[in-house]
């Protein structure tokens, strides 16, 4: 039998005491010299024992943080994949979508609602400035319209990001939008029309079902794994019945979940045997919180048929509205679209969001903003762990900014909404997220917050309300 190192010793002994609870998820762990000197041990030796937890998946590595806990309990179970009925229609709950967000700007409403970070995650006064140099630098002090494809400066720095995920876009490819739901509009506007079968996940983000209802289109929802999104199979099986498909590939919203590239690889392929047009929301491919970034879809299209939206609303500048759509073949029929709708995108905007992508600024906030969100999800897990019920269910996220809760099914979360917001807490309960009657007993929460002693009160209050429920 092969002799345990001393490591390995300090590894299992802390590995236990994690698995026992002495060590909670989202818990940051004495630094490396603390268990150098507690254990008598080189500082090498703290390093491998750390690094014997973090490949066991006890513990994960932080920038400026140090080593967190990231180890779920068993008893944390994980949703199952969904199993919605297999119909072309349904009907969303407009009015519930219609009270959680009313009273948007109250600031003393904990909005675990809302899926954008936290004012004080964002550059907001070097956005500011670079606000104000766009008005002195731009013809007409930016008050004259853009060329229609958009801002050549933002397209060229769209552009150059896709480089990570082998996009090889240029700034030809891109036109820029008014945030990702108008890039989405747009594409839906030419590869669809009114009568067309639209396919997307289930559960998927309510403002596409608001789309496609508004545009006459009927909703086919498909089964959707909570780890790896849509399943393929389902979707092979309606390919002849669908017209176009719309899928949030990476991090979705609400589930979180982050298709592998061989389902991306199938899904793009199988599209383009019907020659179905697939628009791809990436707006969330930024916030990863593994070694790099997901791929998109749109990194295995061949042939032109995946429209692929972007924008900087959940990473930047929310309010700003500044997105982009590389729609392949349908790149002529997109502008002319525009033309007719918008015109021109707001020209401040775009070269203010230019402007601070170049010289690295982006990337360093990006870092500093999946970093703060990645200890947000831990957090969040660790309390939902010590306060919800113990048969609640969710996914500890990979990126992005939602937890998807599955609740026990007594409990209907549209009635905890209304309990909750007594409280000045805000939910979004899973009826939103579909068109039939499903998800009662589900919720998205976002931790787009920064983490405080007040938020984890809040998820303790809320807690507390689902178990006085049972």
């Amino acid at each position: 039998m092969k002799k345990e190192t001393l490591y390995q010793k300090i590894a299992g002994t802390m590995a236990r005491q994690i698995k026992t609870g002495i060590w909670k998820m989202g818990e940051k762990l004495p630094s490396l010299r603390t268990i150098s000197n507690e254990y008598g041990v080189s500082l090498n030796t703290a390093i491998q024992a750390y690094y014997e937890l973090e490949k066991d998946g006890f513990i994960i590595s932080l920038p400026k943080s140090g080593y967190i806990v990231n180890y779920k309990p068993l008893r944390l179970s994980a949703p199952a994949t969904t199993q919605p009925a297999i119909k072309f229609t349904g009907k969303g709950d407009e009015d519930l979508i219609a009270e959680v967000y009313s009273s948007i700007e109250d600031t003393s409403i904990t909005r675990f609602s809302l899926g954008i970070p936290e004012d004080v995650f964002l550059p907001i006064a070097k956005l500011n400035k670079e606000l104000t140099k766009a008005m002195h630098s731009l013809p007409g002090n930016g008050t004259r319209y853009e060329d229609a494809q958009g801002n050549v400066r933002l397209r060229k720095d769209v552009a150059r990001f896709t480089y990570s995920w082998n996009g090889n876009l240029t700034e030809d490819d891109i036109v820029t939008t008014t945030g990702v739901t108008n890039a989405i509009s747009l594409a839906l506007s030419v590869v669809a029309q009114r009568g067309d079968t639209i396919a997307v996940e289930s559960p998927v983000y309510f403002g596409m079902l608001q789309l496609a209802n508004s545009m006459g289109l009927r909703v086919l929802e498909l089964p959707t794994n909570p780890v790896t999104g849509i399943e393929p199979d389902a979707l092979r099986k309606v390919l002849p019945q669908i017209n176009v498909c719309l899928l949030i590939s990476n991090f979705s919203n609400p589930m979180g979940s982050c298709m592998p590239d061989e389902h991306k690889k199938e899904i793009v392929g199988m599209l383009a045997e019907y020659d179905i047009p697939l628009i791809e929301d990436d707006l969330y491919g930024d916030v990863f919180f593994g070694n790099s970034r997901p791929k998109p879809c749109k990194a295995f299209d061949e042939k032109g048929l995946v429209l692929w939206c972007g924008s900087v609303s959940k990473t930047l500048a929310p309010g700003y509205r500044v997105g982009w759509i590389a729609p392949g073949k349908f790149k002529e029929a997109v502008i002319r679209q525009k033309n007719i709708h918008f015109i021109s995108s707001p020209a401040l905007n775009q070269e203010a969001i230019a402007n601070f992508m170049e010289n690295g600024r982006y990337e360093n906030h990006l870092r500093k903003l999946r970093h703060e969100l990645h200890a947000n999800s831990l957090h969040f897990a660790r309390s939902i762990i010590d306060y919800f019920p113990e048969d609640t269910k969710i996914i500890t996220p990979q990126g992005g900014f939602m937890l998807w809760v599955e609740l026990d099914k007594k409990i209907d979360t549209t009635q905890l909404y209304y309990k909750a917001m007594r409280h000045k807490i805000s939910i979004a309960p899973g009826r939103m997220f579909t068109l039939q009657e499903q998800y009662r007993n589900c919720m998205r929460l976002s931790y787009g917050q920064q983490w405080s002693p007040f938020i984890e009160e809040r998820l303790m209050i809320l807690g507390n309300m689902i178990k006085e429920s049972l």
